[in-house]
């Protein structure tokens, strides 16, 4: 595959959706479609959250990843901690293939999170800048369900609960002379994540067989959609590939996942099936039985790389 991509991710300004007019919201709007037609990624500026503060949670997250492992390791995972990845400071097992290790935490009023006491500012920051990622993305779940053709707030009811969402703060570890995997190609298997990144680069997207590198641009937070609206949309919206290559230097980035509660059920929507005389190309499925079986890429790596599981799972 050819690494030398010349075209990049659209970007789009968010400041029409706070104060432009309906013309300027409209072209922002064809612009992400187009996007998540053609990448499943884009970048979005002006979009309601202070730079600086992103720039301050990285500069925090350097702090505690800089600590010696025996302060990260205090901040464990609470006893009763849920789900497949719980709240806390954790690193990628010896066996994974990926090289990083990240702190994640739930909703703020979640009462298994846990927090490292140095730096002092730590919790405060990373709490705004979880609530305001929130609030962006869903800024961007309610353009989607209009390009999609939904029904007015269809996608908020749908996705309404937030018991499964969760955020991580990532670092990379230095490339080496034989190995610069950080984080090997995938899809996620979300609605949407945002990510903001530091000035290291290494974050990439496939398309049409280029890896395309998302450059890092101070301010701005990336999107990619998940397989959810992939499934949704029957493929008309793509869940693009991505993976992060490791440079010579540790790398920052947090990543925001705006995730399905588990229960809920999974398919192709009639406005882009029957509605238009198309056949589905999935067949339906739960949520957490699918993060589950994702999960197990993880814990259980496969030998062959056929062997791990994508949403093409449940296609039909």
């Amino acid at each position: 595959m050819n690494c030398e991509a010349k075209n990049t991710i659209p970007t789009v300004d968010l400041s029409p959706f706070f104060n432009g007019d309906e013309n300027e919201r409209q072209l922002a709007t064809d612009t992400i479609a187009e996007a998540c037609q053609t990448y499943g990624f884009f970048r979005i500026i002006n979009h309601g959250i202070p730079p600086k503060l992103l720039s301050q949670a990285l500069d925090l997250s350097k702090q505690f990843f800089a600590l010696p492992d025996v302060d990260k390791q205090k901040v464990k995972p609470m006893e009763g901690s849920k789900g497949l990845l719980p709240a806390g400071y954790a690193r990628q097992p010896e066996h994974s293939k990926d090289k990083n290790e990240y702190f994640l935490v739930f909703v703020p009023d979640f009462g298994l999170n846990v927090y490292p006491d140095q730096p002092t500012e730590f919790k405060r920051v990373i709490e705004d800048c979880y609530t305001r990622l929130e609030e962006v993305a869903s800024l961007i779940q309610e353009i989607i369900n209009n390009f999609m053709g939904l029904p007015p707030n269809f996608l908020k009811e749908y996705n309404q609960s937030r018991n499964m969402e969760f955020m991580t703060a990532l670092r990379y570890f230095p490339a080496t002379e034989t190995e610069n995997n950080g984080l090997s190609a995938h899809e996620d298997s979300n609605c949407l994540t945002l990510i903001f990144q530091d000035d290291v680069g290494g974050l990439e997207v496939l398309k049409d067989a280029d890896w395309i590198p998302i450059e890092p641009i101070e301010g701005s937070i990336i999107v990619n959609l998940g397989d959810i609206i992939q499934v949704l949309s029957n493929n008309k919206f793509k869940s693009a590939t991505h993976r992060v290559i490791r440079k010579a230097t540790h790398r920052h980035s947090f990543s925001f996942f705006f995730n399905l509660d588990g229960d809920k059920w999974i398919e192709p929507l009639p406005q882009f099936t029957t509605d238009i005389g198309e056949s589905p190309k999935y067949r339906g499925f739960h949520y957490e039985e699918y993060i589950q079986l994702r999960a197990r890429n993880k814990t259980h790596p496969p030998s062959k790389p056929e062997d791990v599981i994508h949403v093409t799972h449940y296609s039909i």
